[in-house]
């Protein structure tokens, strides 16, 4: 992988973990971007490395899925299988679907599939095969309709 795909990589991982802060904290978007500048991106915690992180995609894509979020939900909901609702899902998937939804509807600089592949690797890092399954399956549907 090379770097500045890393980089996005990374900015895409800190970006479902900042979503996930946000959602169970309600910690404010200033102060969680400034923590995450300041001691998550590229830092070391209790000895973990963290990958450095391409800043600005990172702040875009938490932004922009925070000031979406109802369009985005709305969306998702379209593409759950009937009898499911983004209440049933488990937080983090939530916030990896949320995150993916919003590359596919804004960021038209990233290729359909280069985000859906990149955001079922994220699935990957927090869940069993069959979970990530799912990412693909929701993400392929809503880049269907929106791209």
């Amino acid at each position: 992988m090379t770097g500045s795909k890393k980089a996005r990589a990374a900015a895409r991982l800190a970006a479902v973990q900042a979503l996930y802060q946000f959602e169970m904290e309600a910690t404010p978007l200033p102060s969680l971007l400034d923590e995450f500048h300041r001691h998550r991106l590229g830092m070391e915690i209790d000895e973990d490395r963290y990958a450095q992180a391409e800043v600005a995609f990172f702040d875009d894509v938490v932004k922009g899925t925070i000031a979406r979020c109802e369009e985005i939900d709305e969306l998702l909901t379209g593409k759950l299988a009937q009898g499911w609702s983004l209440t049933r899902l488990d937080k983090t998937m939530l916030q990896i679907l949320r995150a993916g939804a919003y590359e596919l509807l804004a960021r038209a600089d990233v290729p359909a599939p280069a985000a859906i592949s990149e955001y079922v690797d994220v699935a990957h890092a927090f869940f069993e095969p069959r979970e990530a399954k799912f990412v693909n399956g929701v993400l392929d549907a809503v880049g269907k309709a929106v791209r």
